[in-house]
């Protein structure tokens, strides 16, 4: 008789950004099950914790229901970026394969900065929103260089002229380009899309795909 083997299972967690929820992940989360991962879309309430118990509870929890033994990619939305900095901080995952962060706030955003002082500001976007400004002692800064295989991709056109006036040009109407850059990354790329929607248009699903196979995007 003769064995037959199959392909290892390839997880692929979806992590929403700041007062999101699972189905803003939707589209991405069809086209990779079409390529043949396994998706977690994830959901978690980000406007209800500090980022330290949101990455504790939620990366812990979407683990958990990846297949046993399947390496372990993550693809994420602004802070959902920071959440899994904030886990790898302080746990390995020992089959972890690539990381794609979509407009990450990985050096912090100047709209955190100008805003958070503002009336209404912390109601809407939590305590894990206040943490999310751009000095040394705010807690992007604070996490350090990746030691992981991330990919970065950040858009540069913006729906919210108002907010793209608070940051740096080019920027996204939420983070600027230069600061989605970390240490230690793989690859950066920019493409002309909005924070809101990056993760749903076609280009940036296609560099996904890319990323997640070659460790490096298309150009």
């Amino acid at each position: 008789m003769t064995a037959t083997h199959t392909a290892p299972v390839e997880c692929v967690i979806l992590l929403h950004g700041l007062a999101r929820t699972h189905r803003s992940m939707t589209t991405l989360a069809s086209a990779l099950t079409t390529a043949g991962y396994h998706i977690i879309n994830f959901s978690y309430p980000s406007t209800q914790y500090h980022i330290a118990q949101l990455a504790e509870d939620a990366v812990t929890a979407a683990l958990e229901q990846c297949p046993k033994g399947s390496k372990v990619h993550f693809v994420t939305h602004s802070m959902g970026g920071i959440l899994v900095r904030q886990y790898l901080h302080l746990h390995t995952i020992e089959n972890l394969g690539r990381v794609v962060m979509l407009g990450p706030p990985n050096q912090g955003s100047e709209v955190v900065d100008r805003l958070k002082s503002l009336p209404g500001f912390k109601l809407i976007n939590g305590p894990a929103g206040m943490q999310l400004g751009t000095r040394l002692v705010d807690l992007p800064r604070m996490l350090g260089a990746a030691n992981f295989d991330v990919g970065i991709i950040a858009g540069t056109r913006s729906i919210n002229l108002l907010l793209s006036s608070l940051l740096p040009s080019p920027n996204d109407g939420k983070v600027s380009v230069v600061n989605t850059q970390l240490d230690g990354m793989s690859d950066h790329i920019s493409i002309p899309v909005t924070h809101p929607f990056m993760m749903r248009n076609k280009t940036v699903i296609a560099q996904v795909l890319h990323f997640l196979t070659h460790g490096k995007f298309a150009r």
